[in-house]
């Protein structure tokens, strides 16, 4: 399949799990926690096994990586890479900042990737070469130069598994206009749309990180790890414009990888 193909069919599945998980948001759904303390509900499950259920019918020879189910196929030559709600403590709340992500791989090469918003109406799509598209148009980050006028966002700014990394958040958020804690993907929304210049996270998987790099990028921004490498599978994440990508790597303690 050719680039524009890939991302309508990213389009495809986020929209349509999206929509499932929409369907249970303040409802009530019972909350499980997960081995590693994280929460889960049937809507996060049930809009995985649609997801999986619309790439299998299509694609059977295609690997799949989802938050709740794990890996199908591992040594498939592609991959499809999924989190059904990504900001399920949001979504538990019945706060509408979530959303369902969806990235297509080849080895390490993210081939596109979707980010669909279901309470908000917001959909981001982009390919590698085919720009970043927002609700059907072209989208760009800011040309924002100055850290004294920007918006500043982090998902958790306790950060509490790398406390170290929290003295670099401070910095930067002293140094900025406004910091906020509209955190899990749609910061990186607010990003890609030129709403706001930064986007932290101390800690992500692959499928929380997967489907925004090329998202950003083809927005015309930087995504890299916190070592400053541009990648989507480091642990952490840092999202900016263009112009203030050095500067804000700086103030945070990240140092410039390959």
């Amino acid at each position: 399949m050719d680039a524009r193909s890939l991302m309508q069919a990213a389009e495809e599945v986020a929209r349509k799990s999206g929509d499932v998980a929409l369907g249970f948001f303040r409802q009530g759904v019972q909350v499980h926690t997960k081995g590693d303390g994280s929460p889960v509900t049937v809507a996060d499950q049930t809009a995985e096994r649609t997801a999986r259920e619309w790439i299998e019918s299509r694609f059977p020879e295609d690997g799949i990586l989802g938050e709740e189910f794990g890996e199908t196929r591992p040594g498939a030559r592609r991959r499809w890479i999924l989190d059904p709600i990504d900001g399920t403590k949001t979504f538990i709340r019945g706060v509408p900042l979530w959303g369902t992500l969806v990235a297509v791989m080849e080895g390490d090469t993210i081939l596109a990737g979707a980010a669909y918003f279901p309470p908000v109406g917001d959909m981001l799509v982009a390919a590698p070469g085919q720009g970043c598209w927002w609700n059907g148009k072209l989208t760009w980050v800011s040309a924002e130069a100055e850290l004294s006028r920007s918006l500043v966002l982090v998902t958790d700014e306790r950060f509490q598994t790398h406390p170290e990394r929290g003295t670099g958040w401070r910095a930067l958020s002293a140094k900025s206009s406004v910091a906020r804690t509209w955190g899990d993907c749609y910061g990186y929304l607010l990003v890609a749309t030129g709403r706001a210049e930064v986007m932290a996270d101390e800690l992500m998987s692959p499928w929380d990180a997967a489907a925004l790099l090329p998202i950003i990028e083809e927005a015309g921004g930087v995504f890299t790890d916190w070592s400053g490498k541009r990648t989507a599978f480091g642990g952490s994440a840092i999202a900016t414009n263009a112009v203030l990508a050095e500067s804000v790597r700086q103030v945070l303690g990240a140092t410039k990888g390959p």
